[in-house]
């Protein structure tokens, strides 16, 4: 090779730098397209899993000393935490008071029974009365009283047909039709089967008694196969006095299993005493006995002493003023205001009311006829006709009357101190009385009328009673009075009332 050709190759190969001297840039080409510093690797992607210890590690680490006493220890914690929540489960069981069994209700307990003896009045005969039973329905009322609804003439025994419905009355396809609505409502319904109720005595004559027996109870039982679910005879005294009473009794009472709906034995009595009504309970096996004992007894005092008497008996006690005479209760309840004193008192009494069909809305008779049954109250007359101005308040009290209605019925369907309570004497003068209705550990109920004509200081107080204490403050839950409002405080050691004026006063249970 020639001298000029080896300085040739020296400075090619001092032109040529090594590569680990050549800048990391990427402004020089490499061969093959790459920039100088680009350097790609493709490093494998590696999952890592853990897949815990095996059974054996497991099984090396378990034995350890340290963990066998934590498992001790955390075993006997729960068997101790749980041991515990067991004994404060029974501490609390032991200490709690025990609720006190609900006594057996029939369905005439559990509501108030609804009248109505003069079908025509109430609403053109049965029809009329099938037609009506849904606003009877928004009364919570858990029995009609229909009738009597039988043929006869007044003082006449050969005319008599207790198994025939006076056609001016209506019909048995009617009656049929209003028995399955009804039900259908949750609604019994009784007829009355009083013999003579157009003539001067029930029964026409003592002679007539046993033969009038068999044909009450020959009807009893075509009616009930009707499905009817009771019947009602008046004068009560005189039907039990008869040899066949107890037939009638059974014919009643033989409806098969003790789960099937029992049939209502119902009497009414006027003029005799509270003792009385006790004795005819117990020996005759009524289910149910009306009395005009509200009627007879007009002071307070007298009232309280009745119920005293009866009390005991609330199952099979009815009370009404005016029903046993199948009247409304605006006959005894003349003054303003005494409708609702009245109804709230019926209402809360130990026993079941018994109303006579407008008793609802006060409604008021004119003369010795029944009074019509006056409907569609809340419609409001026509803008620009002519307004009555009595009529209209005549109107706006009869709606208010049954609102407080309403509330009385819905009430006493609810609150067990009202339906079965135990009842306790308070307070009685001639013209009011206070008593209080206790049950278990449920609500209080405190009941205060006074239907006087002058302002009564009302002390309320019980007796000495094992568990039933009086507080010193009683809640306003219904009120006739303005200044006693709804839901405000009243003392009970000196309670005022003005005249014709009601008070529900409750109170909690304190155990």
């Amino acid at each position: 090779m020639s001298k000029e050709a080896e300085i040739d190759m020296k400075d090619v190969e001092l032109n040529e730098m090594d590569p680990e001297k050549q800048p990391m840039t990427g402004d020089v080409q490499a061969a093959g397209g790459e920039k100088n510093g680009t350097i790609k690797l493709k490093v494998p992607e590696e999952e890592v899993k853990f897949t815990g210890l095996s059974k054996e590690e497991l099984m090396k680490v378990a034995g350890t000393p340290g963990w066998v006493r934590t498992r001790w220890a955390l075993l006997v914690l729960f068997w101790l935490g749980w041991l515990g929540m067991l004994a404060g489960a029974i501490a609390i069981i032991v200490q709690a008071p025990r609720c006190k069994p609900i006594p057996k209700m029939n369905w005439w307990n559990e509501g108030p029974l609804y009248q109505i003896s003069d079908l025509d009045a109430f609403s053109e005969g049965l029809e009329g009365v099938e037609a009506k039973l849904d606003e009877i329905n928004k009364l919570k009322v858990k029995g009609l009283v229909l009738g009597p609804l039988h043929t006869v003439q007044a003082d006449q025994p050969n005319t008599l047909n207790l198994q025939a419905i006076d056609p001016t009355k209506g019909t048995e396809k009617a009656l049929t039709a209003v028995l399955e609505k009804a039900h259908k409502k949750g609604i019994s319904v009784v007829l009355d089967l009083t013999p003579n109720y157009n003539g001067a005595v029930p029964w026409f004559n003592a002679a007539d008694v046993g033969v009038l027996m068999e044909k009450v109870m020959a009807a009893a039982e075509y009616w009930l196969n009707l499905n009817v679910d009771g019947i009602k005879v008046s004068d009560l005294t005189v039907a039990t006095n008869s040899v066949d009473w107890s037939k009638l009794q059974a014919a009643l009472q033989s409806n098969g299993t003790d789960d099937a709906k029992k049939r209502l034995l119902m009497g009414v009595v006027k003029g005799i005493s509270a003792e009385d009504v006790s004795q005819l309970v117990n020996t005759t096996g009524v289910d149910l006995v009306l009395s005009d004992l509200l009627v007879s007894k007009k002071g307070g005092v007298e009232r309280i002493m009745a119920m005293d008497t009866l009390n005991s008996q609330q199952r099979n006690i009815g009370w009404g003023l005016g029903a046993a005479q199948r009247d409304q209760l605006s006959k005894q309840a003349m003054a303003p205001g005494l409708i609702r004193l009245y109804q709230l008192l019926l209402f809360t009494m130990p026993g079941t009311p018994v109303f006579t069909y407008g008793d609802e809305i006060g409604l008021r008779a004119v003369g010795a006829e029944s009074p019509k049954m006056v409907w569609d109250i809340e419609k409001e007359s026509v803008e620009g006709a002519a307004v009555n101005d009595t009529a209209e308040a005549e109107r706006t009290e009869r709606i208010a009357v049954r609102k407080w209605f309403k509330s009385l019925s819905d009430l006493r369907g609810k609150e067990r101190s009202l339906l079965h309570g135990d009842y306790y004497p308070l307070f009685s003068s001639t013209s009011s009385l206070s008593f209080v209705r206790v049950w278990d550990q449920s609500e209080r109920y405190i009941t205060a009328v006074n239907w006087g004509s002058a302002d009564e200081l009302l002390a309320l107080k019980l007796a000495p009673t094992e568990g039933v204490v009086l507080p010193e403050m009683a809640m306003v839950k219904l009120s006739t009075d303005a200044d006693l409002e709804v839901d405000s405080s009243v003392s009970l050691d000196a309670l005022t009332l003005k005249p014709g004026q009601a008070v529900l006063l409750q109170f909690p249970y304190m155990g």
